[in-house]
């Protein structure tokens, strides 16, 4: 069918970050929706957020309550969210209890009342929450009760669908019941989850179903904070196309250390420095940040392991750029270390200071304390999620430069129980060598992508100015060893004294 001959269902935003993303553009006008899932998932906090954000005077929202808790009690809690406002309860956004009409056990005493009120109210949005205490309630009590009450709710459904009203039906049908078939006339099907992971509890969304759409697949992690239900997308693999390779380079901000790179890192790039902890991963980091800051580029920082007023004062003793930039707004220190992160929430709060600040730079310290900061969920997709976030990251044109501390010996660029040099363009690594009774630091580029680059193991050092890169050690066996051993020089012919 061609474009123009296509008719356009309007869709209406539905006030929950993520969500109309996620919906593949908001939530289809006079559809009917059932949001399901199990006690405390979020049910009713989605819901209220999609009516506040949608309610007016001309087509207030109805929100019906049946036998779940009583309707101040709703109120008194869900009013502690920003998105709750009390100034249009009564008027915009009206409740209606009907538990008056449930206890008298005639259900079709309940659907007249529910339709007394619409057609007093001539609502825009309308909501029944919750509709299972009445299942529990006349299921209980006969085979002949139970089939009523279904008839209920197709009756219910099928007017909710027939009314000119964005509806929603709230309840807490199971997986097991997907085939019951309100499910069938519903527009869109909303799954809430709470997944629990030893101690870790993750919550997770799936659209099932969205009538004249194409939702985005999958579970979207979700979050409930002072604010209400915030959704992160699941990164689509579709949107992680990456842009041509550019044959511009940046500088590292590392004395000696682009001339070894071949002039620097290609911009886009993904370099990963990876070496034992203490080697100064994270000084060659910052070093590359306040670079681009001194050329007027802006930069994000996202870290794992350290508070941001540690991190920020060990950097500033080096980089006084890195301090004047956070104040004018150049850099954005990100601090992510719940222990209940999952990949997608990352990248949003990733993404969105890289737009706030239009960033050109990104730093990811250190890619072991993100996977300690993911649920256990996830870190058991760990090598997948990383592809996902840095494919995502890349996307947008950013150079992106990763620490990671290695638990193997080189060449086995390894972290924790993962190797993940398939997603870097760019490997630096790090290690310590015992040369003479003393510790030194040499490092190697081990892999760049399409460019040439020393091959050679390069001493540095981690100087009260930052890291400076020298000469290539020389003159040594089995580096690799951390325990060299010199070279013995054969004596030429003409050198041998008679």
């Amino acid at each position: 069918m061609k474009e123009a001959n296509k008719l356009r269902i309007p869709s209406i935003a539905t006030g929950v970050p993520g969500l109309d993303v996620v919906l593949g553009g908001g939530l289809p006008k006079n559809s009917f929706n059932l949001v399901v899932g199990g006690p405390g998932s979020g049910k009713t906090t989605l819901t209220l957020q999609a009516m506040f954000a949608n309610a007016t005077a001309n087509r207030p929202a109805l929100y019906f309550t049946v036998l779940g808790e009583p309707t101040l009690k709703m109120i008194r809690y869900q009013r502690q969210f920003s998105f709750f406002k009390p100034e249009l309860v009564g008027s915009a956004l009206q409740f209606v209890n009907l538990s008056e009409e449930v206890l008298k056990h005639d259900l079709d005493l309940v659907l007249e009342r529910i339709r007394r009120e619409v057609e007093r109210a001539k609502p825009g949005v309308i909501a029944v929450d919750s509709f299972r205490p009445i299942v529990r309630r006349h299921g209980a009590a006969g085979v002949a009760q139970a089939m009523e009450l279904e008839h209920f709710v197709q009756r219910l459904a099928l007017d909710m669908t027939s009314w000119e009203v964005t509806s929603f039906l709230i309840g807490e049908y199971s997986e097991e019941e997907d085939q019951n078939p309100v499910f069938t006339v519903a527009d869109g099907v909303f799954r809430m989850h709470q997944v629990t992971d030893r101690n870790s509890v993750v919550r997770k969304l799936q659209v099932m179903k969205v009538r004249g759409q194409a939702p985005m697949p999958g579970l979207h992690t979700f979050r409930i904070t002072n604010s209400g239900v915030q959704i992160f997308p699941r990164i689509p693999q579709q949107h992680m196309s990456r842009p041509a390779q550019s044959f511009k380079r940046i500088a590292t901000g590392v004395p000696g250390l682009d001339e070894m790179m071949g002039g620097g890192v290609p911009v886009g790039d993904v370099v990963m420095i990876a070496g034992p902890a203490g080697s100064g991963k994270t000084t060659f980091a910052s070093q590359f940040v306040a670079e681009g800051l001194k050329h007027g580029e802006a930069a994000v920082i996202a870290i794992f392991e350290e508070y941001p007023e540690e991190y920020m004062g060990r950097a500033r003793s080096r980089n006084a750029e890195l301090t004047k930039s956070l104040e004018s707004g150049k850099l954005k220190l990100i601090y992510l270390r719940p222990l209940d992160l999952s990949v997608d929430e990352t990248l949003h709060e990733i993404l969105e200071a890289v737009g706030e600040v239009g960033a050109t730079r990104v730093v990811i310290d250190s890619l072991s304390g993100f996977e300690i900061a993911l649920a256990p969920a996830f870190r058991e997709d760990f090598r997948e999620s990383l592809y996902r976030l840095v494919g995502a990251l890349t996307a947008t044109g950013v150079t992106v430069y990763t620490t990671a501390e290695t638990t193997g010996g080189y060449p086995e660029v390894s972290f924790t129980t993962e190797k993940v040099s398939f997603i870097t363009d760019d490997i630096i690594v790090q290690r310590y060598v015992e040369i003479d009774g003393e510790i030194l630091t040499v490092l190697s580029i081990m892999k760049m992508r399409g460019s040439e680059h020393s091959r050679e193991f390069l001493m540095y050092e981690i100087t009260k100015k930052g890291a400076v890169v020298g000469g290539p050690l020389m003159n040594y066996h089995g580096i690799l060893t951390g325990i060299p051993t010199p070279v013995r020089r054969l004596e030429r012919p003409s050198e041998v004294h008679v």
